[in-house]
C-alpha cells in the first residue's frame, strides 16, 4: 500500500504558484496554458484540505476545477453535496468509507486505483479509517470549488461518526 512521504506533505501543503506560458503551440492562436505549481492548500467546507488546483481563481477555469483531496487517517470531511455540479474522483492511495445518496444509507469502499463519480445533487461523506494518509484527485464541473459546497447534517444512523475528527474544521 502507498504511504505519503514527508515529500509529498511538503508538495501538498507548500506555497502554491502559477505560472502563465503563452505561445502558438499546435499552429493556431490558442495555445496559451496555465500551470498551477504544487503548494498551496485551503480547508474546504466539506471538511477536508485541498491542494490548490486548476479553478476559476487559479487559472481562469470557465468549467470545471481540478485539484488534490487529502484526508488523514482516523478522520472524515463532513457530509455535504454539490449543488448542481458532477464530481469525479481518481483515489491515489489509502482507502475511504464512502457515505452518500439519499440520508447517507449506502456504504462504498474506495481503494487506491479507484475511480468514482458522483452525480450532481448527491449527498457523500468520506471517512479514512486506516492509519494511512488517503490522497484523491478530484474533478468537479464547478469552476469556483467552493460555491456549489452546502453541509448538510450527520443522520442520526451515522451518530458513531461523530467519534471521528473532521479532518480540516
Amino acid at each position: 500500500m502507498l504511504r505519503v512521504t514527508d515529500v509529498w506533505e511538503r508538495a501538498l501543503h507548500g506555497p502554491a504558484t502559477a505560472v502563465d506560458i503563452s505561445g502558438d503551440i499546435s499552429g493556431d492562436a490558442s495555445g496559451e496554458v496555465i500551470i498551477i505549481r504544487a503548494g498551496g492548500s485551503y480547508d474546504g467546507k466539506q471538511g477536508m484540505s485541498l491542494a490548490t488546483g486548476v479553478s476559476s481563481r487559479s487559472a481562469g477555469s470557465r468549467a470545471l476545477c481540478l485539484h488534490l483531496v487529502t484526508i488523514p487517517p482516523g478522520t472524515r470531511g463532513i457530509p455535504h453535496v454539490h449543488d448542481g455540479h458532477e464530481s469525479a474522483i481518481y483515489t491515489v492511495s489509502g482507502e475511504t468509507e464512502v457515505w452518500h445518496g439519499e440520508g447517507l444509507r449506502h456504504r462504498t469502499v474506495v481503494k487506491a486505483g479507484d475511480f468514482m463519480y458522483v452525480p450532481p445533487g448527491t449527498p457523500h461523506l468520506p471517512v479514512n479509517r486506516s492509519d494511512v494518509m488517503t490522497v484523491a484527485v478530484v474533478a468537479r464541473t464547478d469552476p469556483q470549488e467552493q460555491e456549489s459546497v452546502v453541509a448538510i447534517s450527520l443522520p442520526p444512523h451515522l451518530s458513531d461518526l461523530d467519534a471521528f475528527p473532521v479532518a480540516s474544521p
